[in-house]
């Protein structure tokens, strides 16, 4: 089985001006392998690039980016079945991220692991959120 990259359209509504940045840090979105839907770590910027003011907005931007690559191969988050956020100040803002979390993602859920960390790719980011979701049985070959 081959790998394809999956590729967000430059004119999408949910990533807006921020596609640049899988170029420029030389990355894909998310990669298709072995029936797997490996989605690299999504941030909360907004379609005109400014971060969320907070890391409730910022965790329902980054889920929403998630989103977005799912339903681009035709999938929603119930595939997702592994998940890990990277949080700047864990304990200041886990409270906004839980309440976004609990917004967006419904049951069955996915297995994940909340880590903390010192810092993200940009002083402004509080939350990144990185997933693997599966296809349907023979769903995952083009």
């Amino acid at each position: 089985m081959t790998t394809y990259a999956v590729e967000v359209p430059e004119d999408s509504e949910v990533f807006g001006q921020t596609t640049s940045a899988f170029a420029r840090f030389g990355h894909a979105p998310a990669v298709r392998s072995h029936g797997h839907l490996f989605i690299a770590g999504q941030i909360g910027r907004r379609p005109d690039g400014t971060a969320g003011e907070t890391a409730e907005e910022q965790t329902e931007i980054a889920l929403r980016r998630i989103e977005e690559i799912l339903r681009l191969e035709n999938l929603d988050l119930s595939a997702l079945v592994d998940v890990t956020s990277y949080h700047v100040d864990i304990q200041e803002h886990m409270p906004g991220f839980l309440k976004a979390k609990q917004r967006v993602i419904h049951a069955p859920y996915p297995a994940w692991s909340i880590i903390g960390v010192s810092g993200l790719a940009s002083p402004e980011l509080l939350v990144e959120i990185r997933a693997t979701a599966t296809y349907p049985d023979g769903a995952s070959s083009r």
